[in-house]
């Protein structure tokens, strides 16, 4: 295709100058590490550069950009162009470089607003197929497909779709923008296409869950790669296909490390872990991503021990825990309530200075507010975290409304708004949990009600089901109900749940009535809410109508499941439920309950003689 004089290919920095100068240049550029680089080598290289007058050459200025996108220091992006791009600079392909470097990093940064400013300062004849590719890049990451749309067009004008580079831009921008149709109007349109037109259209498929068509896509392919292998794994991966992924797995020509992570991934989702430890266990070679998916994984299933073994393996074997890794292992802990890993992987960040990241303190935070911990929480938030953001004032008011101190949870609310940090949608849940364990009707009312007045949060049905609970609690069903017929959605099964939870509270027979009656429509088969109306009944002495839910029970074809209670002790989890004597020291544990029974009994607390629980 001949490019139009606005759209030229993009050429290759040549460079001038003497000889001497460029291999200074090419001397420094080569002290930048390979990968991430760190933010201090980086500032050391700028400030020798700066020094020594070499920061306005188009290569050196456009590899400060890309390392600095990297680390996400856009304003730093932003003065090493405008120092080498000023009046100086002649409108050549340097200046070309120069800007769709830039555009690069605000489609890495994920700033589409940015990257639109940066390409319209673009004089036209400046622009070449990079140009478009990263503007289109930069537009998918406002999430939104008509910019792209637009976009698009505006290369069709110039008569530049057609181009490869291109085109794989706008595969890739309209998948993410969730725009399938389109995208896949793009590859069946290219007159060329390549290894990476097909990789995108497979990868955009497998994004959109149609996994059955990626892999059509993938046998039609002419040539594959490695990346074409590895993106239809994951397609597997993702849909939890494990078996078929390990079938694809062994008929690869070649692997690498992330083939190998990809299929343990696999069986780690689909719950197979002794599948998935065979697999990682012959792995030839194993990264950090490939640790931390076993940890993570056992953590979450509750395989604490080996998670804990696992986390001493990788440290022998000087596996160096990076910011992501760390918070995906507390995610898992916090899920499972793993906390004697939680408290290691503490530990171990305090000793790397990872614990200055405010990711990894509010993970840690998250972590022990799940776990039950909300105090250790309240520390890291006090003393560890050195830049505090919304998630953190989330979490450790959350943190606190879930453990029932619901005014140290206010109290933080009010120290939020004081540090200039404006409430979000998830503050106000939490805010409306602390007024519910607290029993505060009249403080929730006027928190709901002036949520978008005061901080622009029109209410969702999370703050919905919130209000229902906390007048359900303080005995005002009618209200609850009635709010509850306001909604703008359908009520949810958690809306229901919470008015069958108050009406079992207040012996409300009528509202419960009403409660299972649509949970019935929800949850055809959970047997345990008409368990629930059957206590109720029983409570109000109605025992036909108690009767009649058990018969209801019964025909739902399920059982209601067995309540269970676990403890985690020397990192090993105890898992009872009513009747079960498989523990190895049941008779002591029997003992023990008796005890505490008849403690309790003494100090006052018994229960009611008409109170029945249905199992």
């Amino acid at each position: 295709m001949s490019a139009s004089p606005a759209l030229r290919p993009a050429p290759r920095w040549g460079g001038g100058g003497a000889p001497s100068h460029r291999r200074l240049v090419e001397d420094h550029l080569a002290s930048l590490p390979h990968g991430l680089p760190r933010l201090r080598n980086l500032q050391e290289l700028h400030a020798q550069l700066l020094k020594q007058g070499l920061h306005r050459d188009p290569r050196a200025a456009s590899k400060l950009i890309a390392s600095y996108a990297l680390l996400r220091r856009v304003p730093a992006c932003r003065r090493v162009f405008s120092a080498a791009s000023g009046p100086h600079a002649a409108a050549t392909t340097n200046t070309t470089l120069l800007a769709n470097t830039l555009l690069r990093a605000y489609a890495l940064n994920a700033l589409p607003h940015a990257a639109l400013a940066a390409f319209s300062a673009m004089p036209p004849r400046q622009r070449d197929t990079f140009t478009y590719s990263s503007l289109i890049k930069a537009l998918a990451a406002g999430g939104a497909a008509a910019p792209v749309r637009a976009a698009h067009a505006h290369v069709a004008k110039l008569g530049a779709v057609e181009d490869t580079f291109v085109g794989n831009a706008l595969i890739d921008a309209y998948s993410k923008t969730g725009a399938a149709p389109d995208a896949r109007r793009v590859f069946d349109e290219m007159p060329e296409r390549d290894v990476v037109s097909w990789n995108t259209a497979i990868a955009a498929m497998v994004r959109q869950g149609e996994v059955a068509g990626a892999r059509r896509m993938f046998d039609e392919m002419p040539e594959k790669d490695m990346v074409s292998w590895n993106t239809m794994l994951d397609g597997y991966a993702k849909a939890g296909e494990a078996e078929e992924a390990f079938e694809l797995f062994q008929s690869m020509p070649e692997r690498n490390v992330v083939s190998w992570s990809t299929v343990v991934s696999a069986y780690c989702k689909k719950g197979d872990m002794e599948m998935a430890r065979v697999i990682f266990d012959k792995m030839p070679t194993k990264n950090l991503v490939t640790w931390t998916i076993m940890v993570s994984a056992c953590a979450q299933k509750g395989l604490v021990e080996e998670a804990g073994r696992l986390f001493t393996q990788m440290k022998e074997a000087a596996v160096e825990l990076d910011v992501a890794a760390v918070v995906s292992i507390l995610a898992a802990c916090a899920e499972s309530g793993s906390l004697a890993l939680g408290k290691r992987i503490h530990r171990h960040v305090r000793q790397r200075k990872l614990g200055r990241s405010t990711l990894v303190c509010n993970a840690l935070m998250d972590m022990f507010c799940k776990c039950g911990c909300v105090n250790r929480a309240d520390y890291i938030f006090d003393s560890e975290i050195v830049e505090k953001d919304s998630v953190s004032w989330n979490i450790i008011i959350g943190g606190f409304a879930m453990h029932g101190d619901g005014q140290k949870a206010l109290d933080l609310f009010a120290q939020m708004k004081q540090q200039g940090f404006r409430p979000d949608a998830v503050t106000l849940i939490n805010v409306l949990t602390a007024c519910t364990h607290m029993g505060l009707v009249e403080e929730g009312r006027r928190y709901f009600a002036n949520m978008e007045t005061d901080y622009g949060i029109r209410p969702q049905i999370e703050h919905y089901g919130c209000m229902v609970d906390l007048l359900g609690r303080g005995g005002l069903i009618e209200e609850a109900v009635d709010m509850i017929k306001s909604m703008p959605w359908e009520p949810n099964e958690v809306i229901w749940g919470s008015l069958l939870s108050a009406c079992r509270l207040h012996k409300n027979v009528e509202y419960a009535e009403l409660a299972v009656n649509e949970l019935s429509k929800l949850q055809p088969s959970n047997a345990g809410n008409y368990a629930v109306l059957s206590n109720i009944y029983a409570e109000a002495g109605q025992w036909s109508d108690m009767a009649k839910a058990r018969v209801q029970m019964k025909g739902t074809g399920s059982q209601k499941i067995a309540g269970a209670s676990w403890i985690e002790l020397d990192e090993a989890l105890h898992e009872f439920t009513v009747g079960d004597r498989k523990h190895p020291e049941t008779d002591q544990i029997s003992e023990m309950v008796d005890r505490l029974s008849s403690h309790v009994k003494h100090v006052g607390c018994v229960p009611a003689d008409h109170e029945l629980i249905v199992q």
